[in-house]
């Protein structure tokens, strides 16, 4: 049922990303980043460690990745990656140094704004505020082929300013009720704000591949019956202990044990074409402060 494999994506993004640094190198100006949300509407689902080897995955494959941690308080995608670093989203939205500069280094090239750990002006921000991040965080469209934003949990007034001007959304969740419950109201309000956006769904932690598609059959049903409209069916990625190790370790599974289950369904969540399809002929975060508006 998933097809492709990390392979196949690897190659092909490769040759894609050569072709733009030679484009770059030119005097035809590069187009801006593609942004791709990732988001859960329940905690616990391990949607920062999809989203942290996927960037890992998109950065080996040749692109210029930026993560972006927006969890509001509770960030830990730093802690995913094995990087320590000395500012992070809250010192941008103070003010305090420009987006660029809070920007680290990462595994396989990629690089990280770390989200604000404990920070209360992230936890409940001002449209203002949020206008003002946007405005930092803009510039970044222009030295990135790809930005992934990690989203915290449920809908958060900067989550829902995201999907407004997001193309394509990632969707992570388990197979678990309140899960999928959650899960379900997210993919609603981002169909109210944005009617156009397309969503892809994962199913993290599943047991089974049965299991996974069980979910994935209700969380349809209810979507078609009461929307009358689904997310596309990205993948699943099993349950393994890989997972608890490469955490531990801080270093991302798709770097630490590339070989386990986990890892390779994880890269065929990193070649799901949603990733390059983003249409990114304008500003995205111009977009999301008109959102505020």
């Amino acid at each position: 049922m998933f097809k492709g494999g990390w392979d196949l994506f690897r190659g092909s993004r490769t040759a894609t990303a050569r072709g733009a640094g030679a484009e770059r190198g030119g005097a035809k100006a590069r187009s801006r980043a593609r942004v791709v949300c990732v988001a859960s509407g329940k905690g616990g689902t391990g949607k920062s460690i999809v989203t942290s080897n996927l960037a890992v995955l998109r950065a080996q494959a040749g692109e210029r990745v930026l993560l972006v941690d927006f969890d509001a308080g509770m960030a830990n995608a730093h802690l995913l990656l094995g990087v320590q670093p000395r500012f992070d989203l809250g010192h941008v939205l103070e003010g305090e140094v420009s987006a660029a500069y809070a920007a680290v280094p990462g595994p396989a090239g990629m690089h990280l704004i770390a989200g604000g750990v404990g920070r209360a002006a992230l936890l409940n921000p001002t449209p203002r505020e949020l206008e003002r991040l946007f405005a930092a965080l803009a510039p970044l469209e222009e030295q990135f082929d790809l930005i992934l934003v990690d989203h915290g949990a449920g809908l958060s007034y900067a989550t829902l300013a995201h999907m407004a001007a997001a193309t394509n959304v990632l969707l992570v969740t388990t197979h678990e009720v309140t899960a999928l419950s959650d899960a379900y109201a997210l993919y609603k309000q981002a169909t109210l704000v944005n009617p156009s956006i397309h969503a892809g769904m994962v199913f993290n932690r599943a047991p089974d591949e049965a299991t996974a598609l069980a979910a994935w059959a209700r969380f349809q049903g209810a979507a078609t019956k009461f929307l009358s409209r689904t997310p596309e069916l990205v993948g699943w990625v099993p349950q393994d202990d890989a997972i608890g190790r490469s955490v531990q370790a801080r270093t991302p599974i798709v770097l630490g044990e590339p070989r386990s289950a986990a890892a390779a369904a994880i890269a065929r969540v990193a070649a799901w074409p949603g990733i390059d399809a983003v249409r990114a002929h304008g500003s995205f975060y111009e977009a999301a402060r008109r959102a505020l508006r």
